[in-house]
Formats: C-alpha cells, sequence, structure tokens
C-alpha cells in the first residue's frame, strides 16, 4: 500500500510533510515544532525519523524540540553534516535509505545549497524536493551554479511523470505570475493557478508532469525561442530564466 502523506503548512510559507506507513511515522523537514506536534497528536501518531533536505533554517530549526518530545531520529546529508543537527542516520547522494520501510532513494540536487539531497520514494511515487524543484519554480542559487542546479533540475526530471513532487514553499502566486509573464499563452499553467487560487489544490503538491507543463524551469525546449536564445545551450537558457525570476 502506498504511504500516507500528509502536508502540513510552517512558518509563513513553508511546507513539512509527514509519511505514514507500515506502523511508522516519518517527517520530511522540520521547520516549526508546533504545528507538527498539533498533527501528529491529531492523528495518534508517534514520530520515528525526521529525514532532513537541506541546512537552512526553516527547514531543521524544531528539530531539537521534536526529538525531545518524540524521540525521533534524525537522518541527512554526511557530506553536509557539520551544518545540520547531529544525525543519528547518515546518507549520502546515490544511496537507498528507509522510509517508513519502503525504500528511498537519496538524490544529490545541490544548486539552492551544497549538499541538497531529495528523497524519492518509487514505491509510493513521491519525491521530497524542498528547495531544489519548486511549485512552478526551482530555488534560488545560494550556494551553486546554473550548472549545478540545471543538473540537479535534470536528474529530478528523470523520474517517472506521475512522481508526485512534494517541495517546500508555497510560492505559487509569486512563481506563478513570474512563469505567465514569460510564457501567458500556457493553458496548463493558467488552469493550475485557478485551482490553487480556487481553494482546489495546494500547490506544492504536485505530479512531475504537471510541473514540467507549467514550470518554467523544466520547459527550456520550449522557451529557447521565446526569450530569443535559440542557439544557447539548456544551461545558458536556465541560467537567463533564473535570472529573470531574481529580477521580477
Amino acid at each position: 500500500m502506498p504511504l500516507e502523506l500528509v502536508p502540513i503548512r510552517c512558518l509563513t510559507d513553508n511546507f513539512a510533510w509527514l509519511v505514514h506507513g507500515n506502523g511508522q511515522t516519518a517527517l520530511i523537514d522540520a521547520p516549526e515544532a508546533a504545528p507538527i506536534l498539533a498533527e501528529l497528536a491529531a492523528r495518534g501518531w508517534s514520530l520515528d525519523l525526521i529525514a532532513l533536505t537541506h541546512h537552512h533554517d526553516d527547514h531543521i530549526q524544531a528539530v531539537p524540540d521534536l526529538v525531545a518530545m518524540t524521540g525521533a531520529k534524525v537522518m541527512g546529508n554526511a557530506d553536509d553534516a557539520a551544518r545540520l543537527p547531529p544525525l543519528d542516520i547518515s546518507t549520502r547522494p546515490g544511496e537507498t535509505v528507509t522510509i517508513c520501510g519502503e525504500e528511498a532513494a537519496v538524490i544529490d540536487v545541490s544548486g539552492h545549497t551544497i549538499g541538497h539531497v531529495a528523497y524519492h520514494l518509487p514505491g509510493s511515487k513521491m519525491a521530497f524536493t524542498a528547495d531544489s524543484l519548486m511549485a512552478i519554480g526551482c530555488g534560488r542559487l545560494f550556494e551553486g551554479t546554473p550548472e549545478m542546479m540545471w543538473e540537479s533540475l535534470s536528474r529530478l526530471n528523470a523520474l517517472p511523470g506521475e512522481t508526485l513532487i512534494c517541495s517546500g514553499h508555497d510560492y505559487c502566486r509569486g512563481n506563478g505570475a513570474f512563469a505567465l509573464s514569460i510564457e501567458p499563452g500556457n493553458d496548463a499553467l493558467r488552469q493550475r493557478l485557478a485551482e490553487t487560487a480556487a481553494g482546489n489544490r495546494i500547490c506544492a503538491r504536485a505530479t512531475l508532469d504537471e510541473e514540467r507543463a507549467t514550470n518554467p524551469f523544466l520547459r527550456i525546449a520550449e522557451l529557447r525561442e521565446a526569450l530569443a536564445m535559440g542557439s544557447a545551450d539548456d544551461v545558458a537558457v536556465f541560467a537567463e530564466i533564473r535570472a529573470r525570476k531574481d529580477r521580477f
């Protein structure tokens, strides 16, 4: 049976994700303790594992309180351990870990930060991408290069199209407005934004196929000519779109 997935809004615009199944519960990222503890209590679940994607405070700052309250183990990228809370389970990109009894691939998605990882659970068709591939966007390049982020997005884009992409923030309004500014004729994008505005969906949760149809950072081929970059390679087109988003 696929694992149960529960999105939790935290802080101003963060999402944490609870995953439950096989008698276990895991949390992907820990922005804020109170809403996470409230959700666990409402469902009568104990917390067994906290899987971290990257070191930014709005993804890790609730770890000490959650560990103290639940005794959960903490998992993260050993290569970035110096910037993460103490790890009980160290992993690295390319390895396979277990989340709620299901195998999960650890994927290098550096770019937003160096050492950022995503977790792909093929059995449940879910990927937790935090601030790499995001809803109708991607994370700012605080530490990495355009080449690095494009490689990361390409790894994620190679996953099956039905994979549910669970990202770390609700930036739908700003990302959607920018996407429309460079591709105003994208009907799939307009429909997705309308459904989100009507409260019929959570923008931070969409299939990879939906992202391919609406996310400008996965639509390099479609946007190359529109940006008058017909002879440019993929990295250059990606870098131009990212620079325009930064100025938007």
